[in-house]
């Protein structure tokens, strides 16, 4: 697979809010069933090619979080640490497996194995 653009969630310090405003602004409407307090999944259209977002209450509101989807997020965090980068322990959702990382300059932005059944 050729690792590519999986995932991104945008981040707000006010959950409720931001979807309001999105939902407004864009017509977003949100997920429910895949949605948490500190978390809302924008309902996917099923369009081709659609990738996977929502959002999320956290503090980095200057811009969106990519997730890059990657088959085995271990031996990529593995390898980014190898690169001279660093990468944060992976962390597991209901839709997998993701983790931090920075590349040797500082630059952040995440990697995503989704769970089994998740995406094609």
């Amino acid at each position: 697979m050729t690792n590519r653009l999986g995932y991104f969630t945008i981040d707000t310090p006010d959950l409720g809010k931001a979807k309001a405003f999105y939902s407004s602004l864009l017509g977003w409407t949100f997920d429910d069933a895949n949605s948490n307090p500190t978390y809302a999944h924008v309902l996917a259209t099923g369009a081709a090619g659609e990738v996977a977002f929502g959002v999320r209450k956290g503090e980095r509101k200057d811009f969106p979080n990519l997730y890059i989807q990657v088959d085995d997020i271990h031996a990529m965090c593995a390898r980014v640490n190898a690169l001279g980068g660093r990468a944060s322990m992976p962390a597991q959702s209901d839709s997998g497996l993701s983790a931090v990382i920075c590349d040797d300059q500082g630059v952040s932005l995440s990697l995503w194995q989704p769970a089994p059944g998740l995406v094609d």
